[in-house]
């Protein structure tokens, strides 16, 4: 018999797994239809398309269904399903919870599946003659996807993973909470789970919102071209290609690059490592299928001037998109679990994964080797003084370095198939900046010479007068920029330097004609040329010349273990209120608040002048950090964003917080406190604390107190405390009462300096007062231990990125423009 399980809300899950059968059989059907349209002669009948187009659209319902039941669940809390409980909790803002619905593997796999399918959706409205062939990919990769959601078992193998499963029924879960291992006697279990995991605190950031969408966007967006490659092999269309497939592959370029620089912001603004980019092998993933369209992009354009170079153009396509699937497969399997900072767990896909990158592998070689003898391919001398010879040259530059980052990147990959025991890098950013330094020089070189050359064939005068205005201005800036930003110590930064001047001065030369017929051609290419380049001095720059500003003399934390967590000599430790000297700032630790699960910290930097002591720069910095019971202290950082530079700051270590004794339960506020000092003063005395010098100020008569009523008869005074902290002043009232034959004080803290106050005694003869001070002793103070970096010229790397995409987004309207007038 079925236990009944009390208070749980089955619906919503069976009509989302409804969905997922749904567009796993329509997707398919639609695979089917759309195969089947291709072998149709008869041109008048379209009864296959007309199928073929019911079920990706019924496929496209039931993504849309997915969606919205998961996205219900989660807004509402319901924890019976594994999913929700999870990713999500009620402590979450609604911006946080739309993270929450894609940072598990099912839910990512379904922002891919949608985004597939809106484009699916475009191509049956303008793909026209292509729409059968390659909605017959799309359709087929839209299988697959929403099988690594079903989540069922088929002759005891398990196939994709439902983010509709019950919390109960998780298998990782039933031998390990007793709740779920006798359920019989715990059938009202969702009484005891109140709420769910959470997100994973390094996605609690606006980025995170945006990111993957653009991501998977991307992604999705590879599909196309893919798809347009195998059509044109399969139904022999070699040449009629081109046009219709450029403005795709320029958008998944500008998409895909605009997901990986969002995940750059993200990582500067989140993370903790200190940078914009860590070589991470899931970053070197998503970045390889990039480098590899960007390299078919050209060739592309090579051949549609030239006739030259197909196999190469068709071959960066096809493999671009198997590439896409390979970092999925790397990034999902679990492989990367110990080398990766952000990598998924494994489901139980491996072999899920595998096959889908077999299948589409193995229909392009289908393809290619099929197709090999009626490939439009020519064969001539090469004329080094060609346009299209250089655009060749630089794709297999840009080949050449993604097969480095593959091979470096697939080390457990190697480890798991071959049973070896290859360590994995262990200095990434040293390593690959090393190796990858000269391929970036001369892929800037290239995009920068190339655009003095014609197609076919170019004068080598012309080229030479051309090329060595450019040469000698971009030598002079360098030499200027080298000796303003100070990296003349390595020479490669030096020739990486020159070499990406030299193309933004290059491509700009044809921005000068942008009004002529050639001119405006190419000033989408020029620009988002620009924009690399640009992107390339600002990541050579900012980590060049980035160095820590925290610099502590004595290399030494006075933390427990600290040593083994950072490195203390970049380290500087603060006592609240207690301002440090740091270079040239003035360093004080603040405050601190809690709005859980994060604890921000205000950390004040001061400029002052030693001459006329005035403030020269003032400004704070609240770096976060969160408790996580799995993952130790997470830090994010905070910075303060200049034009010209950054200061990037996170904790690394603070003092635990601990309630105080309150006033009852037999203690008293006082005990957290040292002895006190019983001070007498008169008006404009002062007295020198731990914190800063304290003044009286005049007798305040009129006091007004919340929560204390005082009666007519009642003699009530106040004396007003100023305590100056390096310029910065706090205030105290502390209140004496006189009721009856009674006397009362009333004492009042100031928190962020660890002091309490109490006004005791009026002395009128001597006209002074009594006060009792009382001071946190120094160990209990609260601490924070935190690290500033300086990153020189960061801007620009944002600048490159948004400059290279207002590039592609003008390449991609002249393409489609070129387009229509076909």
């Amino acid at each position: 018999m079925d236990i009944q399980f009390i208070g749980e809300n089955l619906l919503p899950g069976k009509l989302g797994q409804f969905f997922i059968v749904l567009s796993f059989g329509a997707s398919l059907l639609s695979t089917i239809a759309y195969f089947f349209a291709t072998k149709n002669k008869n041109l008048e009948d379209n009864s296959w398309t007309k199928l073929g187009r019911i079920g990706f659209l019924v496929n496209v319902i039931g993504i849309i269904g997915i969606g919205a039941t998961l996205f219900y669940l989660i807004l509402n809390h319901y924890n019976e399903y594994y999913y929700v409980w999870s990713h999500s909790s009620k402590e979450l803002p609604v911006y946080y919870i739309i993270s929450a619905f894609w940072e598990g593997q099912e839910g990512s796999f379904w922002l891919w599946a949608f985004w597939q399918s809106l484009l699916g959706i475009i191509l049956i409205w303008k793909a026209k003659s292509w729409e059968n062939g390659v909605m017959t990919i799309i359709a087929l990769s839209q299988v697959f996807l929403a099988s690594m959601l079903l989540g069922v078992e088929i002759f005891g193998a398990r196939v994709g993973s439902s983010p509709f499963i019950l919390l109960r029924d998780a298998m990782d879960l039933k031998a390990t909470i007793p709740i779920f291992s006798d359920p019989e006697n715990y059938k009202n279990y969702l009484t005891f789970i109140t709420d769910g995991k959470g997100l994973n605190p390094l996605l609690q950031n606006y980025w995170m919102v945006i990111h993957p969408p653009t991501l998977f966007l991307g992604f999705a967006s590879m599909i196309v071209p893919f798809a347009y490659g195998i059509t044109a092999l399969w139904q022999k269309r070699y040449k009629d290609w081109v046009k219709p497939v450029l403005p795709w592959v320029s958008f998944a370029v500008m998409i895909l690059g605009a997901g990986i620089i969002m995940g750059s912001f993200w990582a500067y603004e989140a993370l903790n490592f200190g940078g914009f980019w860590a070589w991470d092998p899931v970053e070197n993933a998503s970045i390889i299928p990039w480098l590899t369209l960007i390299g078919g992009l050209h060739v592309i354009i090579a051949y549609k001037n030239t006739g030259h170079a197909y196999f190469t153009a068709m071959a960066l396509i096809l493999v671009s998109f198997i590439l896409v699937l390979y970092a999925s497969f790397l990034t999902r399997s679990g492989i990367l679990g110990e080398t990766s900072v952000h990598s998924f767990t494994d489901l139980g896909m491996f072999w899920q994964l595998v096959i889908y990158i077999l299948v589409f592998l193995g229909i392009s070689v289908f393809c290619i080797v099929c197709r090999w003898k009626e490939l439009p391919i020519t064969h001539k001398d090469e004329e080094t003084y060609s346009r299209e010879f250089w655009m060749f040259i630089g794709a297999l530059v840009v080949t050449v370095s993604c097969i480095h980052i593959i091979f470096a990147t697939s080390v457990p990959v190697f480890n798991a198939a071959f049973g070896t025991n290859y360590a994995p890098i262990k200095d990434a950013v040293r390593f690959y900046n090393q190796w990858q330094a000269p391929f970036a020089v001369l892929i800037a070189l290239i995009s920068g010479f190339s655009q003095f050359l014609k197609y076919k064939r170019t004068d080598p005068r012309k080229f030479y007068s051309s090329l060595i205005s450019s040469v000698v201005f971009a030598m002079v800036i360098t030499a200027a920029m080298v000796w303003a930003t100070g990296i003349y110590t390595n020479l490669m930064y030096i020739i990486l330097t020159f070499s990406c001047i030299f193309a933004i001065l290059a491509n700009a030369r044809l921005l000068t004609g942008i009004f002529t017929k050639r001119g405006s051609k190419l000033a989408g290419s020029a620009i988002a040329h620009i924009g690399f380049a640009i992107l390339l001095i600002g990541a050579l720059v900012a980590a060049a010349t980035s160095q820590p500003i925290s610099i502590n003399e004595t290399n030494f934390i006075p933390v427990k273990d600290f040593e083994k967590a950072a490195k203390p000599g970049e380290n500087i430790m603060l006592y609240k209120n207690e301002p440090k000297k740091m270079g040239k700032y003035t360093v004080t630790y603040i405050s601190d608040t809690t709005i859980q699960p994060n604890t921000y910290y205000k950390l004040n930097f001061r400029v002052i002048d030693e001459e006329t002591g005035k403030v020269k720069e003032d400004f704070s910095v609240n770096p976060s950090i969160q408790e996580n019971g799995k993952m130790g202290l997470i830090a994010s950082p905070d910075t303060k964003h200049y034009l010209l530079r950054d200061i990037y700051t996170h904790i690394t270590s603070a003092a635990q917080k601990k309630e105080e004794h309150a006033d009852h339960e037999g203690h008293t506020e006082e005990e957290n406190y040292k002895a006190p000092r019983i001070v007498t003063l008169k008006v404009g005395d002062t007295v020198h604390t731990s914190s800063g010098v304290l003044t009286v100020k005049a007798l305040n008569n009129k006091p007004v107190v919340r929560d204390l009523k005082i009666e007519k008869e009642d003699l009530a005074v106040s004396l007003p405390l100023e305590v100056n902290v390096s310029g910065k002043i706090y205030n105290a009232e502390p209140l004496f009462l006189i009721k009856g034959n009674n006397t009362f004080d009333f004492a009042r803290k100031i928190d962020e300096l660890g002091l309490r106050v109490r006004f005791t005694k009026i002395i009128p003869d001597e006209n002074k007062f009594e006060l009792q001070i009382f001071e946190k002793p120094q160990q209990a103070k609260d601490w924070v231990v935190f690290k500033s970096i300086e990153f020189p010229y960061i801007n620009l790397y944002w600048i490159g990125t948004i400059v290279m995409v207002i590039g592609f987004l003008m390449s991609i309207i002249r393409r489609k423009k070129e387009l229509k007038t076909d």
